[in-house]
């Protein structure tokens, strides 16, 4: 069905733009994953294209959820979407092209928000935006190389410079504008052109330009150039493969070339050998002065390659490739504080390191997938095969990281665990998504990660997919959940008002007891369980449990309640102080 058409840049046409935009990213994150060859092919630009524009649109849902709830008139104002589309891209951003892909957006945001109460702008509003989101992608990477994302970028603004006209001539000539250098590329990289591929960063770029397109005249634009000058690929939903980034091709298999002479110009074979690069991927969010980035920025340089740094207002995303992961962290430390930090080990002998293709992997038959809250709970779930998504406190994972989870996983069939009851919409958007990927998911709705720890204690990989996802779910089910917690504010709960302070009991995810001491709090909580009967008690301990807290519980249990064992976990910074499994 084609999309309503905005006539103006407004907040709803900032909010359109985000969902057309992850829309066309996610038909072609695959092969765009597929068609990396510099800086790196490392094969995921796709996914962190997607994964970065997933945070930027679901932080201006946010906006407009917040704007409801206050039942204010009328929508959100073009400067309040703008701001939250370019902070979420910005603290979402993965790898060299999303974060490449943020600044893009903030540089859009600086022009669209300079009237903080203007409702709209027109189309030269809208060219403003692009030629400053160009301009200020190139200055945010150390050293810029033609034939990149950047060129695409520039290509676009200068084509919306000559445009004139409305929102919809202005965002057609940017499109157009942008596939043309797209096309461009492999005459500009030499690696591009043994590889018989375009940029993928490119690629990226003209999907999110063609979403712009159909924001505008609600249809989506057709064919575009994906190698070579003739051959015709459908849907330009391009996006660079992450790690170094900046190349993508034509979509392998997407559409046939014209004659044979195409075909061998398109080269569907894999890219020739390159050159050995850092062994290290590191991406982190900085809360830093712009004197102290600066800084940064030289002493990154030195150290290692594609160095990427976007952001401002003290908050900052930077993104580089190094040989001493360490250093770079160290240096985030000089310059202020580092957080989200990411170190991914290229590996020994991999594509980002050889310029080889990775020998296929056949898939095992079945895998768990685990969302858990700490870096102990991930540990124990590793060490019992799943593969793990980790929860930070106030960071849920979004739908694309499950997704991405699940691919990691590499199995024919995938048991998943979301164990977070306020996960269950994203778990069910990535089991769809991973469905129509060809894999079998099923989403086992546990809500703690105790539950997850009793349905993974009786998997049974040779079982029956079936009986295998039923036996789980009777063991997650059958597993009573608690949490003990510290208030961070007053607030009304089902046992009363809470003070900042307070130490409170959750049963099943509802406050039942509130305390002074975490390990009364704990007693009593654990009590009320176990007067419904159990067999075993499961404790998981945060950071900030008291040393103790464990040895009197086992006590307890051991004291009050004849045949029930007590298996305690450390499950490092979870955001509870304690969690609680009764089976």
């Amino acid at each position: 069905m084609a999309q309503v058409p905005q006539t103006f840049f407004d907040a709803l046409a900032v909010r359109t733009w985000c969902g057309l935009a992850l829309t066309a990213l996610g038909r072609a994150r695959e092969e765009i994953d597929a068609i990396n060859v510099y800086p790196v092919a490392d094969g995921d630009t796709g996914t962190n294209l997607y994964l970065t524009v997933e945070s930027a649109a679901g932080a201006v849902e946010a906006v407009f959820a917040g704007h409801e709830a206050d039942r204010a008139p009328g929508e959100p104002t073009l400067a309040d979407a703008v701001r939250a589309m370019a902070h979420g891209a910005l603290i979402g951003a993965r790898g060299n092209s999303g974060t490449i892909l943020a600044q893009l957006l903030r540089g859009m945001a600086q022009v669209l928000a300079a009237d903080g109460e203007t409702a709209h702008t027109d189309g030269r509003g809208l060219t403003s935006a692009l030629r400053h989101a160009a301009d200020s992608a190139r200055r945010a990477v150390a050293h810029p190389v033609e034939g990149t994302v950047l060129t695409v970028a520039s290509a676009a603004a200068d084509a919306a410079t000559g445009a004139g006209g409305d929102c919809a001539a202005v965002a057609r000539a940017a499109h157009e504008g942008a596939r043309t250098a797209l096309a461009a590329t492999p005459g500009q990289l030499a690696v591009l052109e043994r590889a018989g591929v375009v940029d993928a960063g490119g690629r990226g770029l003209v999907a999110v330009l063609g979403a712009l397109v159909e924001t505008f005249t609600g249809e989506s634009p057709g064919a575009v150039s994906g190698c070579g000058a003739h051959a015709r690929v459908e849907g330009v939903a391009g996006v660079e493969r992450e790690g170094r980034d900046d190349v993508a091709s034509p979509a392998r298999g997407s559409a046939e070339p014209a004659d044979p002479q195409d075909a061998a110009a398109c080269g569907d074979g894999p890219a020739g050998p390159g050159e050995s690069g850092p062994a290290f991927e590191v991406v982190y969010l900085l809360e830093a002065e712009d004197e102290a980035v600066e800084r940064l920025r030289a002493r990154l340089d030195a150290l290692g390659d594609s160095l990427v740094v976007v952001g401002g207002d003290g908050l900052w995303n930077v993104h580089v490739h190094v040989d001493d992961a360490g250093a770079a962290v160290e240096a985030g430390v000089e310059a202020g504080r580092p957080y989200r930090i990411r170190i991914t080990h290229f590996g020994i002998g991999d594509v980002h390191t050889t310029g080889a293709e990775r020998p296929p992997r056949e898939r095992v038959q079945r895998a768990v997938v685990a969302v858990v809250p700490g870096e102990g709970l991930a540990g124990l779930y590793t060490e019992a095969g799943a593969t793990t998504v980790l929860a930070r406190p106030g960071e849920p994972p979004a739908s694309g990281e499950l997704v991405e989870a699940v691919r990691r996983a590499h199995a024919r069939e995938v048991v998943l665990l979301p164990n977070d009851a306020d996960l269950r919409h994203t778990a069910a958007a990535a089991a769809e998504q991973a469905r129509a990927e060809g894999i079998r998911v099923a989403l086992i709705p546990t809500r703690s990660a105790v539950q997850g720890i009793a349905a993974l204690a009786v998997h049974e990989p040779e079982r029956r997919f079936d009986e295998d996802v039923v036996t789980m779910t009777s063991a997650a089910g059958a597993t009573r959940y608690a949490e003990v917690v510290v208030a961070e504010r007053q607030s009304w709960t089902m046992a009363g008002i809470c003070q900042a302070g307070d130490v409170l009991g959750l049963i099943d995810g509802d406050v039942a007891v509130i305390g002074a001491d975490v390990r009364a709090t704990a007693e009593t909580v654990l009590d009320r369980m176990l007067s419904a009967g159990g067999e075993l008690v499961t404790l998981v301990l945060g950071d900030e449990a008291p040393e103790a807290v464990a040895d009197h519980l086992e006590a307890r249990v051991r004291e009050s309640y004849l045949a029930v064992d007590t298996v305690v976990y450390r499950g490092g910074r979870q955001g509870a102080v304690l969690l609680i499994g009764v089976e």
